[in-house]
């Protein structure tokens, strides 16, 4: 089932796509079906409930200022930052629904942390009632954010993917698929994406969108880079990417050389967007705001050093990179899982870390082959890998992940590239057993902050 490169990137504010960007997508949904209904006017409360993940790591996440957002009808990439809509909502105690219509709003009231719930459906569930004046149930709904920002109705939760959702001409399910169609058609895997989002819109507008991306995705960096201070949340975390390039100027402008110094580049850029996830800041979804920093410094390790080598224009190059990482990450949404609450962190800094070694394989002129042997390694060694935030904070050890995972992605690449293509482990192996490994995990490691680092490391 083909998923569109634009539903796998999407713009939004940090620091998580499950807890964030979904619930804050859940509740404007939830609005504008008030809007839809004619309920607007009469709804006088709004009540919300949180489950399992999102209630156990809501606070850390921002979740419930996501459904004030949400609420509010505001969008995650347009919003003003500078604005602090929370904020007014607590002083004044009052809320725009949809921007249309005021009612009364406490969050402390309105929003339920329910941690001794979950829904059987999904970790990620939330419940959002709608009543009048006189207390009586006007409308109830139940969504569940199920990873990279998408929700799903109850309704919709369980439904079968056979069915494309997206009318488009290549549409494929698994990576023997996508591989058998590209040798049929003769085209590489960006070729196949690029066709299909042909389809979808104007390909001239295809390729400015991807640029915004890109651009989105290099202004985190850099906005990373220049922003000192400390990270909100109670662990107090100073930002360590100001600092670590401070230091790489430093052995510039002292022509100090160290051949591993590309690793510290990889781990600044990696650094610096998974920081600016964490403060609330816009970024990318590649293919979660977890792993938010993998692809854009793998990306940038391309455009300053890779590209040198490859047969593509840099500019070229970057949509390649992103046609082909779209494309992996469709096999993962169809096939696995891309949420920490389902699967863990596997499914997280491990699938961005995948898609980011097969676009940068792409970008560098690999083979279909190539690119699907890169990323294989780079998720066969993320296989395991539990989600356990501190404090339920996307911080501690997430944005080191990041970094680890973009270093991780280049030597998968630089594997693959060194070799023919042939493999003995499938792309399709390595997503079921990524998947089997990720529904057998205990819950607790699932973005519970109940057990792992979350729990050994400190208390919070």
């Amino acid at each position: 089932m083909y998923t569109s490169l634009f539903d796998v990137f999407s713009i939004g504010i940090g620091p998580s796509s499950s807890h964030t960007m979904g619930p804050m997508r859940a509740a404007a949904r939830f609005v504008a079906d008030l809007s839809e209904r004619g309920l607007l006017e009469q709804t006088a409360e709004v009540q919300t409930e949180l489950y399992g993940s999102l209630a156990l790591t809501g606070e850390g996440h921002g979740t419930p200022g996501a459904v004030i957002y949400g609420l509010q009808g505001l969008d995650a990439e347009t919003l003003n930052l500078a604005i602090d809509y929370v904020g007014r909502v607590n002083s004044t105690g009052h809320l725009s629904l949809g921007g249309k219509h005021d009612i009364e709003f406490r969050p402390e009231r309105h929003i339920a942390l329910r941690k001794d719930i979950t829904l059987p459906e999904h970790a990620n569930g939330m419940r959002l009632q709608a009543l009048n004046s006189t207390g009586e149930l006007l409308y109830s709904e139940t969504f569940f954010s199920v990873g990279g920002g998408a929700i799903c109705r109850r309704s919709e939760m369980g439904q079968s993917t056979d069915t494309p959702t997206q009318s488009v001409p290549y549409q494929f399910r698994t990576c023997a698929e996508l591989m058998e169609l590209c040798e049929r058609e003769n085209i590489t895997i960006a070729g196949a994406v690029r066709c299909n989002e042909a389809s979808l819109r104007p390909a001239q507008l295809v390729s400015h969108r991807v640029r915004h991306l890109c651009k989105t995705m290099s202004e985190a960096i850099e906005r990373g880079i220049s922003t000192p201070g400390t990270l909100p949340g109670i662990l107090r975390l100073t930002r360590r990417a100001p600092i670590i390039y401070r230091r790489l100027e430093k052995l510039f402008h002292d022509n100090r050389t160290d051949a591993l110094t590309i690793i510290d580049w990889i781990n600044l850029w990696a650094f610096a967007v998974a920081e600016e996830n964490a403060a609330g800041g816009r970024v990318v979804t590649a293919p979660t705001m977890g792993s938010a920093g993998v692809l854009p410094a793998v990306l940038r390790y391309y455009e300053r050093y890779g590209h040198k080598e490859s047969p593509f224009s840099l500019e070229g190059g970057r949509e390649v990179f992103l046609l082909t990482a779209s494309a992996i990450c469709s096999l993962y949404r169809a096939n696995a899982s891309i949420s920490g609450a389902e699967v863990g962190c596997q499914g997280e800094v491990g699938v961005a870390c995948s898609m980011a070694a097969a676009g940068l394989a792409a970008a560098m002129g690999g083979t279909n082959a190539q690119i699907e042997n890169a990323a294989e390694i780079a998720m066969e060694h993320n296989l395991g890998l539990t989600c356990d935030p501190i404090c339920g904070l996307v911080q501690v050890p997430c944005i080191e992940r990041n970094a680890i995972g973009a270093v991780k992605a280049v030597n998968a690449t630089r594997l693959a590239l060194r070799g023919d293509g042939s493999h003995y482990v499938s792309l399709d192996s390595v997503i079921a057993t990524m998947y089997e490994t990720g529904r057998n995990l205990h819950s607790d490691y699932k973005e519970t902050a109940l057990a792992g680092l979350a729990t050994n490391a400190l208390t919070c």
